[in-house]
């Protein structure tokens, strides 16, 4: 199903009229992972809040699993689509890890006795089972995005979007990121500059700036692409090597 999720003639602008989208459209297959890659102020997050309903209605046209983005379908949409904040402080919010993963869940009807079943399975896809019992305030920033991530998890949504997963994490924190998004079975929309970790997760990717796509291809094309990379201000970190990674 090449149309799993449908954008179609998505524009927007904001009140002072910047025009952050130009007419975007793209199709995403199920369980695709699409990077979406650009510069600073290109509208990626603009595209990545559309996927949530956040930004309100509609210059054109969205639809997940053959379901519009209407107003009365919002609340679902919102359950499909598990959006992962860039600053996971602005997800993390309850007393201990254990409720601020089960919050979505419960706040999407799922009983006490599911809610917390859909948690624990969640954390322990991430690997932050030993923590349920911990304030999020006292967890280092990597473990703070692992729950983050789960607490998205755990309302079982059909696409997971990411802004800039990989920001402020050690190494370490990173390569455990990398290696859970690979292990999830399902749709992912991971918006980023960390252009190798684009290239592990995402098959896709597109190239986003000043508010139009420039170029959908394999993300191995686009990152070989030296006059697009240098076009859209984009670059490889300094000794990183893709001729490995060649068929």
């Amino acid at each position: 199903m090449n149309n799993y999720l449908s954008i179609k003639n998505l524009s927007f602008e904001y009140p002072d009229g910047f025009k952050a989208l130009d007419n975007i459209s793209l199709n995403l297959a199920e369980k695709g992972r699409l990077g979406i890659l650009g510069p600073n102020g290109a509208g990626k997050t603009t595209l990545l809040l559309h996927l949530n309903g956040i930004l309100g209605k509609l210059n054109g046209d969205i639809s997940l699993a053959g379901t519009p983005f209407t107003d009365e379908n919002i609340k679902n949409i919102r359950k499909s689509v598990g959006l992962v904040f860039q600053d996971p402080d602005d997800q993390l919010f309850m007393p201990t890890v254990l409720e601020d993963v089960m919050f979505g869940p419960r706040n999407f009807g799922f009983s006490f006795d599911e809610a917390k079943d859909l948690a624990l399975t969640a954390l322990e896809k991430v690997k932050m089972l030993d923590f349920i019992n911990k304030a999020p305030h006292h967890l280092s920033f990597g473990q703070k995005r692992k729950v983050a991530i789960a607490s998205v998890l755990a309302s079982k949504p059909d696409l997971i979007v990411l802004d800039e997963p990989s920001s402020n994490l050690d190494p370490a924190s990173r390569r455990e990121l990398i290696e859970i998004l690979k292990t999830l079975n399902i749709t992912i929309i991971l918006v980023t500059h960390d252009l190798p970790m684009a290239l592990e997760v995402c098959e896709n990717s597109l190239i986003l700036n000043n508010g139009k796509i420039k170029i959908i291809d394999s993300t191995y094309n686009i990152l070989t692409n030296e006059k697009i990379m240098k076009e859209n201000r984009l670059e490889l970190p300094f000794g990183f090597a893709l001729h490995h990674l060649e068929d």
